[in-house]
């Protein structure tokens, strides 16, 4: 199986435990970069040709990821609180909402209890999916109402991050301290079974074709390959160091971390 997929891992040095994030939705007409300032409490919009911030808007107590709607008007900032993972603090329950042409804050989607949500992503069907951690859950939101209508359990705590197929039809959270793999049915709102990886885990990718998830064992220098079809560990990729995180090229050739 592997053979099929050319991998070559790259180590980066990860800022602040990933403190700033990319947002990979940002639209390419405006060629804008969107990050998430974790300990500022803010959200930065840059121009990154020019190398220059164009606007810092003020966000909760902590917002440590950020997505932006397809048509690229709106950022989702999950305000998660002040604490790490697993670790003693406050327990955030809102999503902040932006408006990137006026650049400023224009709501505040509350979710109605402590959830520390996290990890945000946009589906197909235009839903917006939420890491709801104390709820060892994924909430699901409808953007146009700013209402939560659901709320698919993950089965394990500490679900921490999220990617979505490329149909939308499976969800995969990364759960920390249980170190495993959720896998969630989206469309029935249920939880169809977790994988076990390692004794803890961190970060989660899925591969541009859906066949492949991977998630980064951060008790040894490797990275399990997780079968879509058979919802297994189908081979482990061993590295000189620890990873934290990767991500796919768009062409499925490589596996940055």
């Amino acid at each position: 199986m592997l053979a099929r997929l050319s991998l070559l891992v790259v180590f980066m040095v990860l800022v602040a435990s990933a403190v700033l994030r990319e947002v990979k939705s940002a639209p390419p007409a405006t060629g804008l970069l969107v990050v998430a300032n974790q300990k500022e409490h803010t959200l930065l919009v840059v121009d990154p040709d020019a190398r220059r911030e164009l606007a810092k808007i003020s966000v909760g107590v902590n917002g440590h990821e950020v997505i932006v709607s397809k048509d690229g008007h709106f950022a989702y900032v999950p305000i998660y609180g002040n604490s790490g993972v697993g670790k003693p603090g406050t327990d955030g329950s809102t999503i902040d909402v932006i408006d990137l042409q006026e650049r400023k804050l224009v709501a505040t989607i509350d979710l109605g209890k402590p959830l520390r949500p996290h990890c945000a992503e946009f589906g197909p069907d235009g839903l917006l999916y939420v890491t709801a951690e104390l709820a060892n859950a994924v909430d699901v939101i409808d953007p146009s109402t700013r209402r939560v209508l659901a709320e698919v359990p993950t089965g394990e705590p500490q679900s921490h991050m999220l990617v979505l197929s490329p149909d939308g039809h499976r969800g995969y959270t990364a759960n920390v301290s249980a170190g495993s793999v959720s896998v969630l049915d989206l469309a029935k709102r249920t939880l169809i079974t977790t994988i076990p990886v390692a004794k803890s885990v961190q970060r989660i990718s899925i591969s541009p074709d859906g066949k492949r998830i991977f998630t980064h064992d951060q008790d040894a220098p490797r990275v399990a390959v997780i079968d879509t079809a058979t919802n297994k560990v189908a081979a482990w990729i061993d590295l000189p160091s620890a990873a934290y995180a990767s991500a796919s090229t768009p062409d499925g050739r490589w596996l940055l971390g």
